[in-house]
């Protein structure tokens, strides 16, 4: 069995991001994470967060000055 979660809540997101739940909650709502929902409840796919945070990454290294939207450290 892997020793890594795969799919996340949205609380494990938000401490995985360290942002807040909030924050998890609208981008979600938006479209602007990649994510789905079972129920009521939303989930986030580890590999597809990490994908997410590197396309982030190269968006925010093209433009001049800008910074990240979240911590990945």
């Amino acid at each position: 069995m892997p020793t890594t979660q795969e799919v996340l809540t949205v609380e494990e997101l938000a401490d995985y991001l360290q942002i807040k739940t909030s924050t998890i909650y609208k981008h979600a709502q938006h479209g602007q994470i990649p994510c789905f929902k079972i129920g009521s409840a939303w989930r986030f796919k580890k590999s597809s967060i990490d994908d997410w945070i590197k396309g982030q990454e190269k968006s925010n290294a093209k433009q001049p000055g800008a910074s990240m939207p979240i911590n990945t450290n």
